[in-house]
């Protein structure tokens, strides 16, 4: 009912927010005398505030169209390289005559492959990422699929299909495939390297990057954390799953609506939002088009979510967040035990954000723990000070100090680590 309601009440402010938006329009209009003046600026700034609050985001672009590799301007096309129900992976390929010219060497720049987090925002909130690994190498993505434009005669999706897909989308990309995974995906990740690892898979990861992930929520647990351990499974499954309504194409498919996780977010830092919201319209009223715009455009990214499956955000609550499976040594993929400690060969890296409020420091380097059998030489655990789980991914610091650490670690995957310890790797 929930969902049909939220439905219902997007539909019933339709006339106001259409409202609002012919008001902004007529109060900034350059024929309104009283445009320029401070009640003219207030309420078109209001109507801009309402109309904001209460329309429908879309799923965001990509807008990236090219990237800088040394002075000259690379063209970009992003391609499907693979097509699945739930996921399309993305392959963002770079003019190769614009490459040729820009790069001095004749050697192939690594594949990447970025795993985007399941859970609630789409794959464009990696954009940072992308853009910033793009000048150095070939970039793959999972773009995730909102649950509710998917029918019913897809089947269902849980943990173990993400599991599968990961592998699958390795095996398409080929061999000498190296992976980074952000957030929530590192024990998926994790999980498909080892069964890959266990196969003796030819594609297996060429180096695993693991970015504020939940290994082991057992260690420094955050809000999110301590509420999953304190509900009990069965009040998720009936506080937090809902029935997708007519008219999309998932009506029917029960799922984790995005908007119940994006209400759970803001709620945990309400004041922050709510001063975004006022310093958002003071902006406005004083003409300040940057800070609108930097409004703007973090929230057209912020508010923009997707829906989960039921199945697979249950089973995550469950194996990833209340029991610690994967941590503890008993995680299972289809009736199969996953043994991280067959990896033994695939160099790891582990970041985290000192102020994380969502993965704690000490989960994601939990993975280091449990590749037992991976030589030390091929791990290396980073800390950037200073930033929180979103700066880990994404802004000045993810930029100018985290990926560039990342970049040299997968340059030095090939086999640089036999031959120097990777703390002095980390160090230059």
């Amino acid at each position: 009912m929930l969902y049909s309601a939220y439905e219902l009440a997007y539909s019933a402010f339709t006339p106001a927010r259409i409202a609002a938006g012919v008001g902004a329009k007529f109060w900034r209009s350059p024929l309104n005398p009283a445009a320029e003046s401070w009640f003219g600026r207030s309420a078109a700034a209001a109507f801009d505030v309402f109309e904001n609050a209460t329309r429908r985001y879309p799923k965001p672009e990509w807008g990236l169209d090219s990237t800088l590799v040394g002075d000259v301007e690379v063209p970009i096309r992003i391609e499907t390289a693979l097509r699945k129900d739930f996921c399309t992976l993305l392959h963002f390929a770079r003019d190769e005559s614009a490459l040729k010219k820009a790069k001095k060497s004749n050697e192939p720049d690594p594949t990447v492959l970025i795993v985007a987090p399941l859970s609630g925002h789409y794959a464009t909130l990696l954009r940072g990422t992308v853009e910033a690994m793009l000048p150095g190498h070939d970039v793959y993505v999972t773009d995730w699929t909102d649950a509710r434009h998917i029918p019913l005669t897809a089947g269902r999706f849980d943990l173990n299909d993400y599991i599968d897909y990961l592998i699958e989308f390795l095996q398409t990309i080929g061999p000498a495939t190296h992976t980074m995974a952000v957030c929530q995906p590192g024990p998926a990740l994790l999980s498909a390297a080892a069964i890959m690892a266990e196969d003796g898979d030819v594609c297996r990861p060429a180096s695993m990057t693991i970015m504020g992930s939940p290994i082991d929520t057992r260690l420094s647990p955050t809000v999110p954390n301590k509420l999953s351990e304190e509900r009990p499974y069965e009040w998720f499954e009936q506080n937090m799953i809902y029935t997708v309504p007519a008219p999309y194409a998932g009506v029917m498919r029960r799922v984790y609506p995005g908007f119940v996780q994006l209400a759970s977010f803001m709620s945990m830092n309400s004041d922050r939002h709510m001063n975004a919201q006022y310093e958002y319209f003071q902006h406005l009223v004083e003409g300040d088009g940057d800070g609108a715009d930097k409004h703007r455009n973090f929230y057209d990214e912020y508010l923009s979510v997707l829906d989960l499956t039921e199945e697979f955000y249950l089973q995550t609550i469950r194996e990833v967040f209340q029991e610690n499976s994967l941590a503890r040594g008993v995680a299972v993929h289809r009736g199969r035990l996953i043994n991280p400690k067959a990896i033994t060969d695939i160099p790891l890296m582990t970041v985290e954000g000192e102020k994380d409020d969502i993965s704690g420091i000490g989960q994601t380097q939990a993975a280091h723990d449990l590749c037992a059998n991976l030589p030390d030489a091929m791990k290396i655990d980073y800390i950037q000070p200073s930033v929180g789980h979103y700066g880990v991914f994404n802004g000045s610091r993810w930029r100018n100090e985290i990926q560039p650490r990342v970049a040299k670690f997968i340059i030095n995957a090939a086999g640089e680590f036999t031959k120097r310890p990777p703390a002095q790797i980390a160090a230059e």
